[in-house]
């Protein structure tokens, strides 16, 4: 019994084409009634290269230029991927993200208008690749360009009413002002690092206010501007300033502006800013209070890279005798003249210190939480580490006046020579 039906099984597969079964013909001939919009959607799950692989057929190849491709990074980075792109540009334009990169040695983009004329005479016997091809992407959503060899101005990079991520970073001979970010209306985060020939005022960015979500301009020294300028932008999550001209006050931060803000990260050209020189030892706590009231008012806020410091130029600024101690110890016991905020728990305080970390005591700005505080372990455990650190200035609360120093400074000395003796 058991080998006839083993035979008839046989048989019947020979009869269906050496091997096919009826299933196989009602799948494929169910899989050849779809239609192209049907395989476009089934091919919305599919990684970019594995849809150029399935287009086996007409059908097939209009349903993939009709697929909305998912948010996956293609990266371009040789010209073996400059050379797929270039495919895509045809078999798969809803391609959603892009991600430009430098290339294979002796190979460039063509450069843009108005080029940089040393760039332009160093590579000018380079293989050059078109970047332009990059415009047929009408649905792109993120657009990252991360040490590309691009020189000029390439309007084509600006143009996309999609997007909603612009990644431009150690692209240094790209031209570009910030005004050109009005073809980009729907972006909700700007990310620039170390761009040199980016220009502009950020108050341009004021035609994306109700969309911007995040915007970082680092080491970019052309970028200038008031801070306050983005001041009522209602999404605006986190603003990084750091190492750009803007100026601004951080006095002026009133409680309803940056109403959602959660990361700020300004340059020492801001009055308040990270590295910002007080002219009196005295002037330091009136900046503090500032930044703990903005942060009051905002609870999830982080102040990135703050730190105060005392001005050279200050009256109230002495230093160590340089005929007395060398290099290393003048930075090791120097006077506490930078300050930094602290946190222990949900407590904020500030407190002077050097510059190598040797901190005065902790300046609390909140009261201590109570005992029955869900974050009173989490604070008192914090606290021991910040007290533990307290050593040479223990009992000042700001830096010593320079008799008060030297007093303590020779006490210190003493000791080491006693102990080593």
């Amino acid at each position: 019994m058991h080998h006839s039906k083993k035979k008839q099984k046989l048989e019947d597969g020979q009869q269906n084409g050496g091997g096919m079964t009826t299933d196989d013909d009602d799948n494929s001939s169910s899989f050849d009634r779809l239609g192209t919009d049907a395989l476009a959607n089934i091919f919305g799950f599919l990684l970019p290269e594995d849809i150029m692989l399935a287009r086996l057929n007409k059908k097939m190849r209009e349903a993939a230029k009709k697929t909305i491709v998912p948010l996956t990074d293609f990266v371009v980075d040789s010209v073996r991927k400059y050379n797929a792109l270039v495919a895509m540009s045809t078999a798969l334009p809803n391609l959603q993200q892009i991600s430009v990169r430098g290339l294979d040695g002796g190979h460039k983009y063509s450069d843009g208008d108005y080029p940089e004329r040393m760039q332009a005479g160093r590579t000018a016997n380079f293989i050059t690749l078109d970047i332009n091809i990059i415009s047929r992407f009408r649905k792109l959503r993120i657009l990252e360009l991360y040490s590309a060899p691009l020189n000029g101005r390439y309007p084509v990079l600006f143009d996309f009413p999609l997007l909603h991520k612009l990644s431009i970073k150690y692209v240094h001979c790209l031209k570009w002002n910030l005004e050109i970010l009005a073809g980009l209306p729907l972006l909700k985060e700007l990310f620039c690092t170390s761009n040199e020939s980016l220009t502009g005022n950020i108050d341009s960015l004021r035609v994306l206010k109700d969309t911007l979500e995040k915007v970082t301009f680092r080491d970019c020294p052309h970028i200038e501007g008031n801070f306050m300028d983005l001041a009522d932008f209602p999404r605006l999550k986190e603003l990084n300033l750091r190492e750009t001209y803007v100026t601004g006050d951080i006095r002026d931060v009133g409680e309803r502006d940056f109403p959602t803000l959660e990361l700020l990260t300004l340059p020492s050209s801001v009055y308040g800013g990270p590295g910002h020189e007080f002219q009196r030892i005295s002037d330091a706590p009136g900046i503090i209070r500032t930044l703990y009231s903005i942060k009051r008012q905002r609870p999830n806020l982080v102040f990135k890279y703050w730190y105060g410091k005392l001005s050279k130029d200050s009256p109230d600024w002495y230093g160590l005798d340089d005929e007395l101690f060398n290099e290393e110890f003048r930075e090791f016991l120097a006077p506490p003249f930078h300050i930094h905020l602290v946190e222990a728990g949900s407590r904020v305080g500030y407190r002077w210190q050097t510059n190598d970390d040797m901190p005065c005591e902790v300046n609390w700005l909140d009261p201590e939480p109570g005992r029955e505080s869900s974050e009173y372990e989490k604070y008192i455990r914090e606290l021991r580490v910040i007290e533990r650190q307290v050593r040479f200035f223990r009992g000042f609360h700001e830096p010593p006046s320079e008799e008060e120093f030297n007093v303590r400074l020779r006490n210190f000395v003493d000791e080491c020579v006693s102990i080593e003796y």
